[in-house]
Protein backbone atom coordinates (compact mmCIF):
# COMPACT_ATOMS: atom_id res chain seq x y z
CA UNK A 1 0.00 0.00 0.00
CA UNK A 2 1.02 3.75 -1.04
CA UNK A 3 2.89 4.82 1.91
CA UNK A 4 1.43 8.98 3.16
CA UNK A 5 3.90 11.48 2.53
CA UNK A 6 5.14 14.16 4.80
CA UNK A 7 3.38 16.51 2.76
CA UNK A 8 -0.20 15.28 2.93
CA UNK A 9 0.82 14.45 6.68
CA UNK A 10 1.33 17.80 7.10
CA UNK A 11 -1.10 19.42 4.98
CA UNK A 12 -4.11 17.41 6.09
CA UNK A 13 -2.70 17.92 10.15
CA UNK A 14 -2.90 21.99 9.04
CA UNK A 15 -6.85 21.82 9.34
CA UNK A 16 -7.04 21.96 12.90
CA UNK A 17 -5.81 25.62 12.81
CA UNK A 18 -9.30 25.84 11.51
CA UNK A 19 -10.98 23.85 14.01
CA UNK A 20 -8.91 24.52 17.06
CA UNK A 21 -9.34 28.57 16.24
CA UNK A 22 -13.31 28.02 15.68
CA UNK A 23 -13.63 25.67 19.03
CA UNK A 24 -11.68 28.02 21.10
CA UNK A 25 -11.43 32.04 20.27
CA UNK A 26 -15.61 31.74 20.72
CA UNK A 27 -16.29 30.60 23.73
CA UNK A 28 -13.20 32.23 24.67
CA UNK A 29 -14.01 35.69 23.98
CA UNK A 30 -17.64 35.63 22.06
CA UNK A 31 -19.73 36.12 25.84
CA UNK A 32 -17.54 38.86 27.07
CA UNK A 33 -17.41 40.68 23.98
CA UNK A 34 -21.52 40.63 24.07
CA UNK A 35 -21.82 41.76 27.60
CA UNK A 36 -19.06 44.62 27.45
CA UNK A 37 -19.27 45.85 23.87
CA UNK A 38 -22.69 45.31 23.09
CA UNK A 39 -24.60 45.94 26.46
CA UNK A 40 -26.28 42.33 25.80
CA UNK A 41 -27.58 41.16 29.29
CA UNK A 42 -25.65 38.29 30.83
CA UNK A 43 -28.60 35.75 30.34
CA UNK A 44 -29.20 36.26 26.70
CA UNK A 45 -25.18 36.54 25.90
CA UNK A 46 -24.96 33.13 27.19
CA UNK A 47 -28.13 31.84 25.01
CA UNK A 48 -26.75 33.74 21.74
CA UNK A 49 -23.41 31.79 21.65
CA UNK A 50 -24.77 28.54 22.67
CA UNK A 51 -27.29 28.51 20.18
CA UNK A 52 -25.17 28.79 17.11
CA UNK A 53 -22.56 26.05 18.62
CA UNK A 54 -25.88 23.70 19.24
CA UNK A 55 -26.95 24.34 16.00
CA UNK A 56 -23.91 21.85 14.54
CA UNK A 57 -24.80 19.25 16.54
CA UNK A 58 -28.19 19.25 14.28
CA UNK A 59 -26.90 20.16 10.98
CA UNK A 60 -23.73 18.12 10.73
CA UNK A 61 -25.70 14.88 10.05
CA UNK A 62 -26.65 17.19 7.00
CA UNK A 63 -23.52 18.40 6.08
CA UNK A 64 -22.57 14.97 5.67
CA UNK A 65 -24.90 13.57 3.10
CA UNK A 66 -24.57 16.35 0.95
CA UNK A 67 -20.59 15.38 1.19
CA UNK A 68 -21.55 12.07 0.97
CA UNK A 69 -23.62 12.42 -2.37
CA UNK A 70 -20.73 14.74 -3.58
CA UNK A 71 -18.43 11.71 -3.55
CA UNK A 72 -15.47 14.27 -3.06
CA UNK A 73 -14.35 15.96 -0.07
CA UNK A 74 -11.60 18.73 -0.99
CA UNK A 75 -14.36 21.21 -2.57
CA UNK A 76 -15.81 21.29 0.89
CA UNK A 77 -12.25 22.33 2.68
CA UNK A 78 -12.02 24.97 0.57
CA UNK A 79 -15.48 26.05 -0.10
CA UNK A 80 -16.22 25.70 3.88
CA UNK A 81 -12.93 26.86 5.19
CA UNK A 82 -13.14 30.02 3.28
CA UNK A 83 -16.89 30.92 4.10
CA UNK A 84 -15.89 30.38 8.18
CA UNK A 85 -12.49 32.42 7.59
CA UNK A 86 -14.74 35.26 6.09
CA UNK A 87 -17.84 35.20 8.63
CA UNK A 88 -14.91 35.05 11.57
CA UNK A 89 -13.64 38.40 10.72
CA UNK A 90 -17.04 39.64 10.36
CA UNK A 91 -18.43 38.24 13.37
CA UNK A 92 -16.85 41.06 15.74
CA UNK A 93 -17.27 43.63 13.85
CA UNK A 94 -20.79 43.96 14.37
CA UNK A 95 -22.89 46.86 16.23
CA UNK A 96 -25.96 44.50 17.79
CA UNK A 97 -26.82 40.95 19.25
CA UNK A 98 -29.09 40.22 16.21
CA UNK A 99 -25.96 40.65 13.45
CA UNK A 100 -23.48 38.66 16.05
CA UNK A 101 -26.41 35.86 16.33
CA UNK A 102 -26.95 35.88 12.75
CA UNK A 103 -23.43 35.83 11.67
CA UNK A 104 -22.54 33.10 14.15
CA UNK A 105 -25.43 31.09 12.88
CA UNK A 106 -23.92 31.28 9.61
CA UNK A 107 -20.21 30.60 10.52
CA UNK A 108 -21.21 27.65 12.47
CA UNK A 109 -23.02 26.15 9.18
CA UNK A 110 -20.00 26.84 6.85
CA UNK A 111 -17.82 25.18 9.83
CA UNK A 112 -20.47 21.84 9.23
CA UNK A 113 -19.03 22.21 5.95
CA UNK A 114 -15.42 21.52 6.94
CA UNK A 115 -15.29 19.84 9.43
CA UNK A 116 -17.16 16.47 8.86
CA UNK A 117 -15.56 16.06 5.45
CA UNK A 118 -12.20 16.57 7.47
CA UNK A 119 -12.73 14.46 9.52
CA UNK A 120 -14.20 11.66 6.95
CA UNK A 121 -10.81 12.21 5.10
CA UNK A 122 -8.83 10.46 7.75
CA UNK A 123 -10.36 7.28 7.44
CA UNK A 124 -10.45 8.02 3.72
CA UNK A 125 -6.75 8.94 2.77
CA UNK A 126 -5.45 5.55 3.83
CA UNK A 127 -6.75 2.00 5.05
CA UNK A 128 -3.28 1.27 6.57
CA UNK A 129 -3.67 1.52 10.35
CA UNK A 130 0.15 2.63 11.13
CA UNK A 131 -0.49 5.55 8.67
CA UNK A 132 -3.55 6.58 9.94
CA UNK A 133 -2.17 6.68 13.18
CA UNK A 134 0.60 8.77 12.35
CA UNK A 135 -2.01 11.16 10.28
CA UNK A 136 -3.54 11.70 13.64
CA UNK A 137 -0.48 11.83 16.17
CA UNK A 138 0.08 14.67 13.48
CA UNK A 139 -2.96 16.15 13.61
CA UNK A 140 -3.41 16.17 17.39
CA UNK A 141 0.09 17.98 17.34
CA UNK A 142 -1.01 20.91 15.24
CA UNK A 143 -4.13 20.74 16.97
CA UNK A 144 -2.52 21.65 20.70
CA UNK A 145 -0.58 24.01 18.49
CA UNK A 146 -3.40 25.91 17.18
CA UNK A 147 -5.74 26.00 20.64
CA UNK A 148 -2.59 27.37 22.22
CA UNK A 149 -1.66 30.56 19.99
CA UNK A 150 -5.81 31.67 19.40
CA UNK A 151 -6.35 31.32 22.96
CA UNK A 152 -3.71 32.91 23.94
CA UNK A 153 -3.18 35.13 21.18
CA UNK A 154 -6.69 36.32 20.38
CA UNK A 155 -7.25 37.78 23.89
CA UNK A 156 -3.94 39.65 23.65
CA UNK A 157 -4.59 40.93 20.31
CA UNK A 158 -8.24 42.40 21.60
CA UNK A 159 -6.18 43.94 24.42
CA UNK A 160 -3.38 45.79 22.07
CA UNK A 161 -5.96 46.84 19.52
CA UNK A 162 -9.20 45.80 19.54
CA UNK A 163 -12.46 42.85 18.66
CA UNK A 164 -12.79 43.52 14.87
CA UNK A 165 -8.63 43.59 14.39
CA UNK A 166 -8.45 40.22 16.85
CA UNK A 167 -11.96 38.95 14.85
CA UNK A 168 -9.65 39.55 11.37
CA UNK A 169 -6.47 38.09 12.90
CA UNK A 170 -8.20 34.78 13.90
CA UNK A 171 -9.97 34.77 10.12
CA UNK A 172 -6.39 35.28 8.15
CA UNK A 173 -5.28 32.35 10.80
CA UNK A 174 -8.36 29.73 9.93
CA UNK A 175 -7.48 31.17 5.97
CA UNK A 176 -4.04 30.35 6.08
CA UNK A 177 -5.05 27.02 7.62
CA UNK A 178 -8.05 26.00 5.07
CA UNK A 179 -5.35 26.89 1.58
CA UNK A 180 -3.00 24.50 3.31
CA UNK A 181 -4.74 21.71 4.07
CA UNK A 182 -6.57 22.22 0.53
CA UNK A 183 -3.33 22.63 -1.21
CA UNK A 184 -1.29 19.89 0.84
CA UNK A 185 -3.51 17.10 0.07
CA UNK A 186 -4.25 18.01 -3.51
CA UNK A 187 -3.60 14.60 -5.69
CA UNK A 188 -4.90 12.24 -2.42
CA UNK A 189 -7.16 10.00 -3.86
CA UNK A 190 -9.48 8.40 -1.40
CA UNK A 191 -8.34 4.78 -0.26
CA UNK A 192 -12.06 3.87 1.06
CA UNK A 193 -15.14 5.80 0.94
CA UNK A 194 -16.63 6.38 4.46
CA UNK A 195 -20.08 7.21 5.30
CA UNK A 196 -20.40 10.56 7.52
CA UNK A 197 -24.07 10.79 8.18
CA UNK A 198 -26.79 9.01 10.38
CA UNK A 199 -30.38 9.64 10.81
CA UNK A 200 -31.56 10.74 14.19
CA UNK A 201 -33.14 7.30 14.78
CA UNK A 202 -29.26 5.48 14.17
CA UNK A 203 -27.81 7.97 16.64
CA UNK A 204 -30.30 7.45 19.44
CA UNK A 205 -30.09 3.29 18.75
CA UNK A 206 -26.56 3.82 19.49
CA UNK A 207 -27.04 5.24 22.36
CA UNK A 208 -29.79 3.15 23.56
CA UNK A 209 -28.42 -0.28 23.00
CA UNK A 210 -25.28 0.24 24.40
CA UNK A 211 -25.14 1.16 28.18
CA UNK A 212 -21.07 1.28 28.80
CA UNK A 213 -21.03 4.02 25.60
CA UNK A 214 -23.97 6.01 27.22
CA UNK A 215 -22.22 6.22 30.80
CA UNK A 216 -19.23 7.06 29.52
CA UNK A 217 -20.76 9.82 27.12
CA UNK A 218 -22.39 10.86 29.84
CA UNK A 219 -19.20 11.30 32.14
CA UNK A 220 -17.71 13.15 29.13
CA UNK A 221 -20.59 15.35 28.66
CA UNK A 222 -21.04 16.63 31.95
CA UNK A 223 -17.36 17.44 32.39
CA UNK A 224 -17.73 18.75 29.13
CA UNK A 225 -20.03 21.11 30.15
CA UNK A 226 -17.51 22.45 33.10
CA UNK A 227 -14.13 23.12 30.93
CA UNK A 228 -16.88 25.38 28.49
CA UNK A 229 -17.89 27.28 31.62
CA UNK A 230 -14.77 27.57 32.58
CA UNK A 231 -13.20 28.87 29.10
CA UNK A 232 -16.42 31.29 29.26
CA UNK A 233 -15.10 32.88 32.34
CA UNK A 234 -11.77 33.16 31.98
CA UNK A 235 -11.54 37.01 30.50
CA UNK A 236 -14.30 37.86 34.10
CA UNK A 237 -12.07 36.02 36.36
CA UNK A 238 -9.15 37.87 34.63
CA UNK A 239 -10.96 41.44 35.14
CA UNK A 240 -13.62 41.20 37.62
CA UNK A 241 -11.19 38.81 40.10
CA UNK A 242 -7.65 39.26 39.55
CA UNK A 243 -8.34 42.77 38.82
CA UNK A 244 -6.61 43.00 35.09
CA UNK A 245 -8.02 41.55 31.73
CA UNK A 246 -4.48 40.78 30.65
CA UNK A 247 -4.19 38.16 32.99
CA UNK A 248 -6.39 35.61 30.64
CA UNK A 249 -3.45 35.39 28.11
CA UNK A 250 -1.23 34.39 31.04
CA UNK A 251 -4.18 32.02 32.63
CA UNK A 252 -4.58 30.40 29.28
CA UNK A 253 -1.25 29.81 28.62
CA UNK A 254 -0.97 27.96 32.38
CA UNK A 255 -3.95 25.91 31.56
CA UNK A 256 -2.98 24.37 28.14
CA UNK A 257 0.60 24.88 28.33
CA UNK A 258 0.63 22.01 31.05
CA UNK A 259 -1.73 20.02 29.71
CA UNK A 260 0.34 19.77 26.30
CA UNK A 261 3.52 18.58 28.26
CA UNK A 262 1.74 15.78 30.74
CA UNK A 263 -0.27 13.45 27.93
CA UNK A 264 2.40 11.11 28.17
CA UNK A 265 2.71 10.80 31.90
CA UNK A 266 -0.91 10.32 31.90
CA UNK A 267 -0.97 7.28 29.79
CA UNK A 268 1.96 5.74 31.65
CA UNK A 269 -0.69 6.27 34.55
CA UNK A 270 -3.14 4.61 32.51
CA UNK A 271 -1.30 1.54 31.63
CA UNK A 272 0.03 1.13 35.21
CA UNK A 273 -3.30 1.62 37.13
CA UNK A 274 -6.37 1.32 34.39
CA UNK A 275 -7.94 4.33 32.41
CA UNK A 276 -10.44 4.44 34.76
CA UNK A 277 -8.28 5.01 37.43
CA UNK A 278 -6.32 7.31 35.26
CA UNK A 279 -9.76 9.88 34.88
CA UNK A 280 -10.98 9.58 38.16
CA UNK A 281 -7.45 10.72 39.74
CA UNK A 282 -7.00 13.13 36.74
CA UNK A 283 -10.87 14.90 37.46
CA UNK A 284 -10.19 14.82 41.46
CA UNK A 285 -6.46 16.54 40.65
CA UNK A 286 -8.67 19.33 38.18
CA UNK A 287 -11.40 19.94 40.90
CA UNK A 288 -9.06 20.09 43.91
CA UNK A 289 -7.30 22.89 42.43
CA UNK A 290 -10.26 24.71 40.63
CA UNK A 291 -11.51 24.71 44.18
CA UNK A 292 -8.22 26.40 45.19
CA UNK A 293 -9.01 29.53 42.75
CA UNK A 294 -11.73 30.13 44.65
CA UNK A 295 -9.39 31.85 47.04
CA UNK A 296 -7.98 33.93 44.39
CA UNK A 297 -9.39 37.38 45.42
CA UNK A 298 -6.68 36.97 48.24
CA UNK A 299 -3.95 34.50 46.88
CA UNK A 300 -0.50 36.31 44.94
CA UNK A 301 -1.25 35.77 41.38
CA UNK A 302 1.51 33.76 40.88
CA UNK A 303 0.08 31.19 42.83
CA UNK A 304 -3.19 31.51 40.63
CA UNK A 305 -0.66 30.80 37.89
CA UNK A 306 0.56 27.56 39.63
CA UNK A 307 -2.90 26.53 40.78
CA UNK A 308 -4.22 26.93 36.68
CA UNK A 309 -1.34 24.90 35.98
CA UNK A 310 -2.54 21.91 38.33
CA UNK A 311 -5.91 22.47 36.77
CA UNK A 312 -4.08 21.98 33.11
CA UNK A 313 -2.63 18.98 34.33
CA UNK A 314 -5.73 17.21 35.53
CA UNK A 315 -7.72 18.68 32.60
CA UNK A 316 -5.26 17.01 30.05
CA UNK A 317 -5.91 13.21 31.87
CA UNK A 318 -10.00 14.28 31.66
CA UNK A 319 -9.03 14.73 27.71
CA UNK A 320 -6.95 11.11 27.72
CA UNK A 321 -8.80 9.17 28.70
CA UNK A 322 -12.65 8.91 27.80
CA UNK A 323 -10.48 9.05 24.51
CA UNK A 324 -8.53 6.41 25.22
CA UNK A 325 -11.67 4.39 26.69
CA UNK A 326 -14.00 4.82 23.77
CA UNK A 327 -12.32 2.67 21.00
CA UNK A 328 -12.54 -0.20 24.41
CA UNK A 329 -16.17 0.35 24.43
CA UNK A 330 -16.79 0.39 20.75
CA UNK A 331 -14.82 -2.73 20.34
CA UNK A 332 -16.40 -4.60 23.08
CA UNK A 333 -20.34 -3.12 21.74
CA UNK A 334 -18.97 -4.58 17.87
CA UNK A 335 -17.98 -7.78 19.39
CA UNK A 336 -21.25 -8.52 20.75
CA UNK A 337 -23.46 -7.18 18.42
CA UNK A 338 -21.18 -8.38 15.27
CA UNK A 339 -21.62 -5.27 13.70
CA UNK A 340 -19.10 -2.06 12.76
CA UNK A 341 -20.75 0.88 14.09
CA UNK A 342 -17.68 3.10 14.90
CA UNK A 343 -18.63 5.72 13.01
CA UNK A 344 -22.02 6.10 14.25
CA UNK A 345 -20.48 6.19 17.96
CA UNK A 346 -17.77 8.72 17.12
CA UNK A 347 -20.46 10.64 15.70
CA UNK A 348 -22.63 10.87 18.99
CA UNK A 349 -19.36 11.63 20.88
CA UNK A 350 -18.57 14.58 18.74
CA UNK A 351 -21.88 15.56 18.96
CA UNK A 352 -21.62 15.12 22.91
CA UNK A 353 -18.73 16.82 22.99
CA UNK A 354 -19.92 19.97 20.78
CA UNK A 355 -23.04 20.06 22.68
CA UNK A 356 -21.43 20.08 25.95
CA UNK A 357 -18.66 22.47 25.12
CA UNK A 358 -21.60 24.89 23.56
CA UNK A 359 -23.57 24.68 26.64
CA UNK A 360 -20.83 26.24 29.11
CA UNK A 361 -21.06 29.55 28.22
CA UNK A 362 -24.73 29.23 28.21
CA UNK A 363 -24.51 27.99 31.83
CA UNK A 364 -21.95 30.89 32.81
CA UNK A 365 -24.06 33.66 31.40
CA UNK A 366 -26.72 32.54 33.63
CA UNK A 367 -24.55 32.66 36.97
CA UNK A 368 -23.67 36.16 35.75
CA UNK A 369 -27.05 37.53 35.30
CA UNK A 370 -27.78 35.66 38.87
CA UNK A 371 -25.24 37.68 40.41
CA UNK A 372 -26.68 40.89 38.69
CA UNK A 373 -23.53 41.36 36.23
CA UNK A 374 -24.30 45.08 34.47
CA UNK A 375 -23.73 45.15 30.40
CA UNK A 376 -22.22 47.50 29.22
CA UNK A 377 -20.71 48.90 25.78
CA UNK A 378 -17.59 50.15 27.22
CA UNK A 379 -16.89 47.30 30.13
CA UNK A 380 -16.40 50.71 32.18
CA UNK A 381 -19.25 49.68 34.20
CA UNK A 382 -18.36 48.94 38.44
CA UNK A 383 -19.35 45.76 38.53
CA UNK A 384 -21.55 44.85 42.50
CA UNK A 385 -19.86 42.42 44.77
CA UNK A 386 -22.87 39.82 43.59
CA UNK A 387 -21.20 40.14 39.78
CA UNK A 388 -17.72 39.65 41.43
CA UNK A 389 -18.71 36.93 43.11
CA UNK A 390 -21.07 35.16 40.47
CA UNK A 391 -17.58 35.50 38.07
CA UNK A 392 -15.88 33.85 40.88
CA UNK A 393 -18.49 30.89 41.37
CA UNK A 394 -18.77 30.17 37.59
CA UNK A 395 -15.29 30.21 37.06
CA UNK A 396 -14.21 27.74 39.64
CA UNK A 397 -17.21 26.00 41.82
CA UNK A 398 -19.44 25.06 38.99
CA UNK A 399 -16.52 23.39 37.07
CA UNK A 400 -15.08 21.62 40.27
CA UNK A 401 -18.34 19.92 40.54
CA UNK A 402 -19.32 19.02 37.10
CA UNK A 403 -15.53 17.40 36.58
CA UNK A 404 -16.70 15.01 39.61
CA UNK A 405 -20.27 14.49 39.76
CA UNK A 406 -20.48 11.86 37.11
CA UNK A 407 -17.87 10.02 37.96
CA UNK A 408 -19.61 7.36 40.16
CA UNK A 409 -21.17 6.63 37.02
CA UNK A 410 -17.75 5.02 35.33
CA UNK A 411 -18.12 1.25 35.13
CA UNK A 412 -15.75 -0.74 37.51
CA UNK A 413 -14.84 -3.42 34.67
CA UNK A 414 -13.06 -1.88 31.59
CA UNK A 415 -14.18 -3.35 28.76
CA UNK A 416 -11.00 -5.04 26.92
Amino acid sequence: MRQVTTRVRAGYAMGSFVTGAFGTVPGLLLLPYLTDSLAVPAAVAGLLVLLPKAWDVVFNPVAGRISDRAGVRRPFLLGGGLAVAVLFAALFAGGSAVYVAGVFLLCATAYAFFQVPYVAMLAEITEDYDERTRLMAWRMAILALAILVSGAGAPAVRDLTSYPVMGASVGVLILIGTLVTYLGTSGVAASTRVTTAATPRELWAVVRESKPFRLLLAVFVVQAVGLGTMLAGVDYFARLVLGDSKYQTVLFVGFVGPALLVMPLWQRVGRKHGKRIGLIAASLLFAVAVVGLGASRVLPVGVVIALMAFVGVGYAGMQVFPLAMLPDVITAEERASGTSRAGLFSGVWTAGETFGLALGPGVYGLVLAAGGYEASSDGAVVQSSGAVLAALVGFTAIPAVLAVIALPLLKREEPV
